[in-house]
């Protein structure tokens, strides 16, 4: 591979690298210089690298990187642009549609130009602060989102050895009844603070209606300032029909020079 056209992307503030891999052609198993295509300021820089492969029980496939090169089974603001993305390239001819992930099947839908809505696998594996929305998180209430100890606090808990061996996303939350989430996320494979966390959004939401006394719909504010609204059905013991929609934008598209990538820093 001499050249990979890419396009970029963000979902609330969280950014992606998106990749037409319909003809399987990236080399995936290839994760340092995965790695080194999301690595700021020496590559494109991202927290997520996105390919939209070929299915052969949906619209698509989407498979998601980390940006240390590992594999996460879903992200939701990524998969919100990736339904953006897939309709831009033909992978998914019109406004709806569904995609396959190590997490399920996804459906999505373009409600316009900058809104993408997507239903979320249910919610499951509860504990005391902690759900799996797709991938793990738990949750930590605080007061004041703006002292919390997100790279410090979050990271401890990502290692912590309840949740070995493979970790946890964290989010710092303030919950404001009747329906309204900050937060802040720690992410792993990121392993630092993202600008947003899809699931981390519908986590913190779920956790709130569960736990804190809040209503669906969730409106869920980023670090960024961006919204993400998180709606579902609640019966007091299950969930079902959980959505996530917020905004996506395309920022630039170009062409990476795959071979030069600088895989020794």
């Amino acid at each position: 591979m001499k050249t990979l056209p890419f396009v970029k992307m963000h979902g609330a503030g969280n950014d992606f690298i998106l990749v037409d891999d319909r003809d399987g052609s990236f080399p995936i198993d290839d994760y340092m210089r995965v790695a080194a295509m999301a690595a700021r300021r020496v590559g494109v820089g991202c927290e997520g690298v996105i390919l939209v492969q070929s299915s052969d029980r949906a619209d698509f496939r989407m498979r998601f990187f980390n940006p240390d090169g590992s594999e996460a089974d879903l992200c939701g603001n990524g998969a919100r642009c990736v339904a953006w993305f897939a309709r831009s390239i033909g992978a998914a001819k019109g406004a709806s549609m569904r995609f396959e992930t190590a997490a399920g099947d996804v459906e999505a839908e373009i409600l316009d130009e900058r809104l993408v809505r997507i239903a979320m696998p249910a919610p499951r594996d509860f504990e005391e602060d902690f759900v799996v929305a797709g991938v793990p998180h738990f949750i930590v209430p605080v007061e004041n989102l703006s002292a919390a100890d997100v790279d410090g606090e979050g990271r401890r808990i990502r290692l912590s050895p309840r949740f070995a061996p493979n970790g946890t996303n964290v989010d710092f939350v303030v919950y404001r009844q009747p329906d309204c989430v900050a937060m802040r996320t720690y992410e792993r494979g990121v392993e630092a603070e993202t600008g947003a966390c899809g699931t981390g959004a519908v986590a913190s939401a779920v956790i709130g209606v569960k736990d804190y006394g809040l209503e669906f719909p969730v409106r869920v504010k980023t670090s960024k300032g961006y919204e993400l609204v998180v709606d579902g059905r609640f019966d007091g013991e299950t969930f079902s029909g959980i959505t996530l929609t917020g905004p996506v934008k395309k920022v630039f598209e170009g062409r990476l020079d795959w071979d030069s990538l600088d895989v020794d820093v």
